[in-house]
């Protein structure tokens, strides 16, 4: 069973950049497409990113598109989140997340995934 560990998350004035990663173990790490989703307290779980098994295909939230950056390494077995020009708005809790079955990115972002990270907290002041 692959296990998924989220780092890099941070306080940051509003404006900056900051890098997520994602680290796997425990499974093929390329037989998997894989996501990143972010949750405010109290509020539904949002998709972020996701990228195909190879890397070849990227999918974005409109509210992120342009700003974030999505990546995978499969010889590190390892996912990055690349965000920049950061707003208060993308506060959260950020988790990635990865699905052997899944079709499309499209799905992928619907949320229903095999197996998902701890989180890691991003904070953007004003």
């Amino acid at each position: 069973q692959v296990q998924l560990v989220e780092s890099g998350g941070g306080l940051v004035p509003a404006g900056d950049s900051l890098n997520l990663s994602c680290v796997a173990s425990g499974g093929t790490f390329s037989s998997f497409a894989m996501g990143w989703f972010r949750q405010v307290t109290g509020k539904e779980r949002e998709f972020v990113a996701a990228i195909s098994w190879l890397g070849g295909n990227t999918y974005y939230a409109d509210s992120v598109k342009g700003r974030f950056t999505i990546s995978r390494d499969n010889g590190k077995n390892a996912m990055y989140l690349r965000m920049n020009s950061l707003k208060v708005e993308d506060t959260a809790v950020y988790y990635c997340a990865a699905d052997s079955k899944v079709r499309t990115l499209e799905m992928l972002s619907w949320g229903h995934l095999e197996v998902w990270g701890q989180g890691t907290l991003v904070t953007v002041s004003s």
